[in-house]
């Protein structure tokens, strides 16, 4: 080392970190959650509801017990 310490100087400044952060997105687990509820939603649904949306019982019990973790 020479002696010459640049510690004290910033990295960059918080307008140049704001402008670089990448947009949110959901995380994993979020984003299974949602998966979920949605899954169990379709279980709950009585057939006017079914047909409303153009699924069959069978299609919403089919997708509806899928796991989650599963896209």
């Amino acid at each position: 080392m020479n002696g010459a310490s640049d510690a004290g100087l910033p990295l960059c400044t918080k307008g140049e970190v704001a402008r670089h952060e990448a947009p949110a997105s959901p995380s994993r687990w979020a984003v299974m959650m949602r998966r979920w509820r949605s899954r169990h939603a379709l279980l709950q649904l009585d057939a006017e509801q079914l047909r409303d949306i153009g699924l069959t019982r069978e299609q919403a019990v089919k997708e509806g017990l899928r796991p989650f973790w599963r896209p």
